[in-house]
């Protein structure tokens, strides 16, 4: 073994012949039954023949079978912690049937676990639902139920929907011209709907439209001030021709069992409500899952320090990167955006790889002090949630998860999970009152 710097090691590793020998014969006697070679029987051509025909295939399958067999047994005999294998090459046949190969290897940084065990968490909330909080739920539900209904005779109110037809302009250019990057709202539209509320939208907007009637049109001017986002409309007089073609008033539906049977068929407002309690009383529990998590991490990066291998950092970078590339896109951000925001975008990525990076080698660690591994039945249980969520057989997803080299992920995710519950299951909790209450005291 060479040590070289960036936590890199190079391993030269040979085979014994007499090894080496004993899978060959294995392997050439498999040819040996089924070949077809001019001259002999099927199973009856001298081994010597057998060698010499197929001595580049029977070579290959030695390889496949003795390299991965013996590249573990070399770490387990070097007690190497290994991050990532980087490379297997130069793979060698002596005459006398010896097998050598390199490997090149980053191995994981050496560090001391702290006292893992009963990490003190706090907690926020309790998990317990009031009956306030599935009043506010229920209130939710009705707003999106709401109808929207025509109001004929007057014109527009504080509180009203309007559907409006307007375009903006500042010293008689459209803001189009003036502002291509500002949102199409700002530049004006067809059928937009404005809740008329005071300073909603743009300043003293809603407020130049009250007793506006139906297809009738006004000038709206609008003072921009100053610290707007939007600085080539910063301090400048807007004007904006805004035509109302209709108002709407919203009418929220009563809370009854009609209300509940509409949005859950067959189930009454008391059922209602006790489905929005767990649903609230769930999300709670969920939330308490990951303010532990979050707590633990810190905890764990606070307590312990060490240099990250710089390959796997850059790396890891380049997937976060990808990931906030890929994420960014979905919000809608176009590229020309992302090439402006590079810089902060390659700045989050390094920070975000440097972290998970962390976490990972200390979750690897208590792991294996605590010998937590990941069994077949996890793996299984794994991918049959995963073929439930593409709805396809599981044999289906176990072949698509092997074609892409996926399963090696998904073990390491279910260990990483693993050993985060293990860390979860110990930890010492208080709520804030109870934190608060110590601090008062002490």
């Amino acid at each position: 073994m060479e040590k070289q710097p960036g936590f890199v090691s190079k391993l030269q590793i040979e085979l014994a012949p007499e090894e080496v020998a004993k899978e060959w014969d294995a392997i050439a006697n498999s040819f040996a039954r089924f070949a077809k070679i001019p001259g002999y029987r099927p199973g009856k051509a001298p081994r010597a023949v057998i060698d010499k025909r197929f001595r580049k295939e029977i070579q290959e399958e030695l390889t496949k079978k003795l390299v991965s067999k013996s590249y573990r047994e070399a770490i387990e005999q070097k007690q190497l912690r290994v991050a990532s294998l980087t490379n297997i090459e130069d793979v060698q046949f002596g005459e006398d049937k010896s097998m050598r190969f390199r490997a090149t290897v980053v191995t994981a940084p050496e560090f001391d676990l702290p006292d893992y065990k009963n990490i003190a968490v706090q907690l926020t909330e309790e998990t317990k639902v009031s009956k306030a909080e599935v009043d506010e739920a229920l209130e939710r539900l009705r707003d999106q139920s709401a109808d929207f209904v025509d109001v004929p005779g007057r014109g527009l109110q504080m509180g009203d929907f309007a559907v409006l037809d307007f375009e903006g302009s500042v010293d008689n250019k459209p803001i189009s011209e003036i502002a291509p990057q500002a949102s199409q709202n700002l530049q004006g539209g067809k059928k937009f709907w404005l809740h008329l509320e005071a300073d909603n939208f743009l300043p003293k907007f809603c407020e130049q439209l009250i007793e506006q009637k139906p297809d009738e049109t006004r000038l709206v001017i609008i003072h921009v001030p100053e610290d707007f986002p939007v600085k080539e409309l910063a301090e400048k007089k807007a004007d904006y021709a805004v035509t109302v073609r209709e108002i709407k008033e919203k009418i929220l539906p009563a809370v009854d069992d009609a209300f509940a049977a509409k949005l859950v068929p067959g189930k009454s407002l008391p059922d209602l409500r006790q489905i929005i309690e767990h649903d609230i009383e769930h999300a709670k529990e969920h939330d308490a899952e990951r303010a532990k998590e979050s707590q633990i991490v810190k905890y764990l990066h606070e307590q312990i320090h060490f240099e990250l291998p710089p390959a796997l950092l850059q790396n890891e970078t380049r997937r976060a990167l990808a990931e906030l590339v890929q994420r960014n896109r979905e919000r809608g951000v176009t590229d020309e955006m992302l090439k402006e925001k590079e810089k902060e975008l390659i700045e989050g990525a390094a920070g975000l790889a440097a972290n998970r990076l962390k976490t990972n080698f200390i979750l690897h660690r208590i792991a294996e002090q605590e010998k937590i591994q990941v069994a077949k039945e996890d793996m299984d249980l794994r991918i049959r949630q995963e073929a439930a969520r593409y709805d396809i057989s599981p044999d289906k997803m176990r072949k698509e998860l092997q074609q892409k080299d996926a399963l090696d992920d998904i073990a390491e995710q279910i260990l990483l999970g693993k050993t985060l519950d293990f860390l979860k299951a110990n930890v010492s909790v208080e709520t804030a009152q109870e934190a608060t209450v110590k601090e008062q005291k002490s």
